[in-house]
C-alpha cells in the first residue's frame, strides 16, 4: 500500500501547503440541506434531526445577534457534551464570533483566568455549573450569561425527574433570570437568523486552551480554515466512510481539541449520527452501544483500558464497530491487542496536538500497522525530525529528535502571547516538544515528550518503554512512569500502578518483572500503588500532578 500524499521534508524541495476555503457553519447548513430528517444528535433517549438542529441553532444565532454579539467577539461555552453546546458553538460561529470552549472541571480561579485572558463577555453555561460562574462573574466582566439545563433536551419523564435527581446529587438545578442572566428557552423564541455574512476561512474560529498541566494555559487560535483542513484530511484518510450511515460515540469532551474535531466537526461533515454522552460512565456507555449500535469510537487509552477490564464486557455486542481511533496519549500494545480480540474492531492509533487542530498522524485503516507507531502524516502535512539540542538540523531515519511539522491545520499562534508563539512557530514550522523518530518506511513513533524524558545517571529513559513492560504484567490495570529526584543519579524511575481488582502484588514483584525485560538503569527504583490515577478531562494521566503530590497511599520500594 502506498500513500502518495505523505510528505517528509526535503530541504531542497519547497513544501506545498494548500489552505482550505470555507467555514465551519457550512458543515451544519449543508448537512441540514442534504438530509434534514436524518438523526444528528442522540442524547440520553432523545434524538434531534439535522433539520431541527439547524433550525434551533438559527434561532439562537438571531438571539445572540440581538444581544450584540459581533464578528470577532469571544463567546465562551461551559458545558459537558450536550445538544446545547453544539447549538451554541454553531450559532456563535455563524455570526463570525470566536468560540472559547471551557472545561467543566475548571476551578473558579482557572475559569476566571481563561475568561479574562480570552476577553469573553458572553457565556453559555449549564445550570449546575452556574454557582462556579457566579464566583467569577464580576471579576471576568461578563456582560451576558445564558443558562440552560440538561432537562431542556431530555425526553419525558427524564426532563421531569432530572431536577429531583440533580438535587439528590447536590447539583444546582434551575435558576432565576435577572440582569445579565438569561434563560436559554427564552432565546429560542427568536425568529431564525435570516441573511448574515458567513465568516472567512482565515478568521479565527476557536480559542482552545492548552498547557494547563505544565504551566499557565495558552489559547491556540485556530481558524475556520485550520479546522476545516483537519476535517478534510481525516475524510481523505477514512475513505471507507458512508455518508449519512455512520454512528459515532461522542464520549470525548467537545471542549477538548480531540473531541471537537473527531466527535463534532468531522461527523457533522459526514452527516453522521453523533451519540452524545455527557461523561464516560460505563453503564451509560453500554446502554448507548446496545441501543444505537455505533460504528465508530474515538477514545483515549484509559477508555479502552476501562472497557477491556470490565467484568461484563463479553455480554455486550461491539461488533457493529468498524473503526476505533485512539489518541491523546500512547496506547499500550497489550491494551490494543486485548480490545481488538474482544471486539474484532481495529484501533487506529494516531497523534496530534491542540496547536494542529489536532490530528497530524494516524495509522491506516487497512494493511500494515507497525507496533507502537502513530502511523503516517495526514494528507498535506510535512514532517521533520530535528536535533534536540539546536532544533535546526534534520536527523536521519531511525534517530530520535523533536517532531516538527507544517500543514494547513496548524494554528495561527497563541492568543495574545507573541513570545510563546515565536518559540512554537518558526518559519511556519510547529515545534511540538515531542521526541520521535521516523523509520525508513515512513512510519513515525513518538518516544516521549521532551520534558517527560527521565535522565538517570546520564542515561536517557523514555517513560513509555517502561510503561509498555508494566502493561504486560497480568496484575497491572493502569501504570505510569515518571522521573523522581535522586541525590546520586539526578533522577530515578518511579512507577505508579493501579492493580487489577484483587491482584496481590508488591514493589519487589514489579521490580523483578521489569528486570527480566529492561536494562538495570530503567528498572523502577520506586513503586507506588494507588486506587486511581489523576486524569485530565479527556482521560489523560496527569504526570505533573503525580510529581507534585509526592508519595500517596501505597507501598514504595527502596531506591
Amino acid at each position: 500500500m502506498t500513500f502518495p500524499w505523505v510528505k517528509h521534508y526535503d530541504p531542497g524541495v519547497p513544501v506545498e501547503i494548500k489552505p482550505v476555503s470555507g467555514n465551519l457553519p457550512q458543515l451544519l447548513l449543508q448537512a441540514a440541506q442534504k438530509s434534514p430528517q436524518s438523526p444528528a444528535l442522540a442524547f440520553l433517549g432523545r434524538t434531534l434531526t439535522y433539520g431541527v438542529l439547524a433550525e434551533q441553532t438559527a434561532r439562537l444565532a438571531q438571539a445572540l445577534l440581538n444581544l450584540g454579539v459581533a464578528p470577532g467577539e469571544r463567546v465562551a461555552l461551559l458545558f459537558p457534551n450536550c445538544p446545547q453546546l453544539v447549538m451554541a458553538y454553531h450559532a456563535a460561529l455563524r455570526l463570525g464570533a470566536v468560540v472559547v470552549p471551557l472545561n467543566p472541571l475548571l476551578s473558579p480561579k482557572e475559569l476566571n483566568y481563561q475568561l479574562t485572558d480570552s476577553g469573553a463577555r458572553h457565556l453559555a453555561v449549564l445550570d449546575h455549573l452556574l454557582p462556579k460562574v457566579e464566583k467569577t462573574r464580576a471579576k471576568a466582566n461578563l456582560a451576558q450569561v445564558i443558562v440552560t439545563g440538561l432537562a431542556d433536551y431530555l425526553p419525558w419523564p427524564g426532563n421531569w425527574l432530572y431536577p429531583l435527581k440533580a438535587r439528590r446529587q447536590g447539583l444546582a438545578s434551575g435558576f432565576k433570570p435577572g440582569p445579565g442572566l438569561l434563560a436559554w428557552r427564552d432565546l429560542l423564541k427568536s425568529q431564525p437568523l435570516a441573511a448574515h455574512p458567513l465568516p472567512e476561512s482565515r478568521d479565527v474560529a476557536v480559542l482552545l486552551y492548552t498547557g494547563g498541566t505544565t504551566g499557565v494555559p495558552k489559547a491556540a487560535a485556530l481558524t475556520h480554515g485550520n479546522l476545516l483542513a483537519n476535517v478534510a484530511q481525516i475524510s481523505a484518510w477514512l475513505h471507507q466512510v458512508r455518508y449519512g450511515e455512520e454512528r459515532l460515540v461522542a464520549v470525548l469532551p467537545f471542549s477538548h481539541s480531540f473531541g471537537l474535531t473527531a466527535c463534532l466537526n468531522w461527523p457533522i461533515s459526514q452527516g453522521a449520527t453523533i451519540i452524545v454522552l455527557p461523561r464516560f460512565e460505563i453503564q451509560m456507555f453500554f446502554k448507548a452501544v446496545k441501543k444505537h449500535r455505533p460504528t465508530m469510537l474515538p477514545g483515549v487509552p484509559t477508555l479502552f483500558v476501562a472497557l477491556i477490564n470490565h467484568p461484563e464486557i463479553s455480554r455486550y455486542d461491539l461488533t457493529s464497530l468498524w473503526a476505533c481511533i485512539s489518541g491523546s496519549a500512547p496506547l499500550p500494545l497489550e491494551v490494543r491487542d486485548r480490545f481488538e480480540s474482544l471486539t474484532n474492531c481495529r484501533i487506529l492509533e494516531g497523534y496530534g496536538l491542540t496547536e494542529a487542530g489536532p490530528v497530524t498522524h494516524i495509522n491506516p485503516i487497512e494493511g500494515r500497522r507497525p507496533p507502537g507507531s502513530i502511523g503516517l502524516p495526514l494528507p498535506g502535512t510535512a514532517v521533520r525530525i530535528m536535533d534536540q539540542e539546536t532544533g535546526v538540523m534534520d536527523v536521519p531515519p531511525g534517530e530520535v529528535g523533536e517532531l516538527v511539522l507544517k500543514g494547513p491545520q496548524v494554528m495561527q499562534g497563541y492568543w495574545q502571547k507573541g513570545e510563546e508563539t515565536d518559540l512554537a512557530l518558526r518559519e511556519g514550522w510547529l515545534y511540538t516538544g515531542d521526541l520521535a523518530r521516523m523509520e525508513e518506511d515512513g512510519y513515525f513513533y513518538i518516544v516521549e515528550r521532551k520534558k517527560d524524558m527521565i535522565i538517570s545517571g546520564g542515561y536517557n529513559i523514555y517513560p513509555r518503554e517502561v510503561e509498555e513492560v508494566l502493561y504486560q504484567h497480568p496484575g497491572v490495570k493502569e501504570a505510569v512512569a515518571l522521573g523522581w529526584p535522586d541525590a546520586y543519579r539526578g533522577e530515578v524511575v518511579k512507577v505508579v500502578i493501579v492493580p487489577q481488582d484483587g491482584a496481590p502484588m508488591t514493589a519487589e514483584d514489579i521490580q523483578a518483572f521489569c528486570q527480566s525485560q529492561l536494562a538495570i538503569y530503567k528498572v523502577p527504583k520506586i513503586v507506588e500503588f494507588r486506587r486511581e490515577l489523576p486524569k485530565s478531562q479527556v482521560g489523560k494521566v496527569l504526570r505533573r500532578a503525580l510529581r507534585e503530590e509526592g508519595t500517596g497511599p501505597g507501598v514504595a520500594g527502596k531506591p
